[in-house]
């Protein structure tokens, strides 16, 4: 790709990216990842109002909203050690208002970014990045597993790139070590959303433990990665019974 080449991200030319570097693989972050990068922001007279180069690298959750509106889309299609300027219009930045002193309303601002890497959101019990998640395909849906609820999934489980396990399941959340889904996938669950699909990272402790498993040939303690997608789950209804004596 020429560095002069622009890509229109957003569709109404609100959004342009253009690379300056190329980054390596082929992988790019996914929504609620932790990303870690450093920016440059510049009015479009080449003013500079902040910059993170001579500070701490800037980290965010993507896909939260918790910054413009075009961090959020250039930084999703970023690879590792990736640089480019993304040119945004005030709409997908800070708008008419602006962030006065620094910003005047109604700004058109210019980022160079560079991508220095990122990691899964952390949905471990204990915050440890045992069980890392990355959302592949999002819902709307509000719908997550309830203690007890029947849940409908289908996983794929693969060890060193190897599919170990494909299928469709069924069981009572919180009981699905009756069906020998693993622990680290269940917990997971619990943060996902009917329609969603997801890929854990999960470490040895949330997965086969310090036995492994020899059927699927995977050693003791080892990271496997699921790609899990939560196809339904029936809401839980609690009956009481009342039983009325007559004397």
């Amino acid at each position: 790709m020429s560095e002069n080449k622009k890509i229109d991200l957003s569709g109404d030319g609100g959004v342009l990216k253009e690379i300056i570097k190329d980054g390596q693989g082929d992988e790019h972050p996914l929504n609620g990842c932790k990303v870690s990068l450093h920016y440059t922001g510049r009015l479009v007279d080449g003013t500079v109002f902040d910059s993170s180069v001579e500070r701490e690298p800037f980290e965010f959750d993507l896909g939260k909203g918790h910054v413009i509106k075009a961090f959020d889309m250039g930084v999703a299609t970023m690879k590792l050690n990736e640089k480019c300027f993304l040119t945004c219009a005030p709409e997908y930045a800070y708008g008419v208002a602006g962030s006065p002193p620094s910003i005047p309303p109604n700004s058109t601002l210019i980022f160079e970014l560079e991508m220095l890497g990122w990691h899964g959101e952390d949905v471990s019990p204990n915050k440890d990045g045992s069980i890392e998640r990355y959302i592949i395909e999002s819902s709307d849906k509000k719908r997550s597993p309830g203690e007890g609820a029947l849940v409908k999934v289908h996983l794929t489980g693969k060890y060193n790139g190897n599919t170990f396990e494909d299928r469709d399941v069924e069981f009572d959340y919180g009981e699905g070590c009756d069906c020998e889904v693993i622990e680290g996938v269940e917990i997971a669950l619990e943060k996902m959303t009917v329609g969603e699909t997801s890929r854990l990272k999960i470490h040895g402790k949330y997965a086969f433990g310090i036995k492994g498993n020899d059927h699927f040939n995977i050693p003791p303690n080892s990271t496997v990665e699921y790609i899990v997608k939560l196809i339904d789950c029936e809401k839980v209804y609690m009956y009481i019974h009342i039983h009325t004596v007559n004397q």
